[in-house]
C-alpha cells in the first residue's frame, strides 16, 4: 500500500494532479448524494491547492473576501506557511486558521 505524501513535500505537477483528482472524487460523492464525502474531498483539493499559492501575497493586516462565503471577509493577523491566522469581520472575534486559498482579493 502506497503511503500518502505530504502536500509540501508535493511539485506544482503532482500537486495539479491530486487536485483533478480529489476534485473528480468529490464530484462523484457529490452525484451519490455522499454530502459528507463531499465536503472532505472538496476541503482537501483546497488544502492542497493553498501549497500551489504564494503566501507573500497575502500581508497581515490585510482584509480579504472569504471564497465561497460572499459579503464575508477575514483580517490576517499574521501567516503561518500556508494557513493565514486572524479573524472574520463581523464574527465572534475567536482567532481562527483559514487557508490561503480561499481568501479572495484584498478589500480596499
Amino acid at each position: 500500500m502506497e503511503q500518502e505524501r505530504r502536500y509540501s513535500e508535493m511539485t506544482e505537477h503532482e500537486l495539479r494532479q491530486e487536485i483533478a483528482s480529489l476534485k473528480e472524487k468529490a464530484r462523484k460523492a457529490e452525484q451519490l448524494g455522499i454530502v459528507n464525502e463531499f465536503a472532505v474531498l472538496e476541503r482537501k483539493a483546497l488544502m492542497a491547492q493553498a501549497y500551489l499559492m504564494d503566501p507573500d501575497a497575502y500581508k497581515p493586516g490585510g482584509i480579504y473576501a472569504i471564497e465561497g462565503d460572499p459579503g464575508t471577509y477575514f483580517k490576517v493577523d499574521y501567516l503561518n506557511g500556508v494557513f493565514a491566522w486572524g479573524y472574520r469581520l463581523g464574527g465572534d472575534g475567536k482567532e481562527e486558521a483559514m487557508p490561503i486559498s480561499l481568501l479572495a482579493g484584498e478589500k480596499k
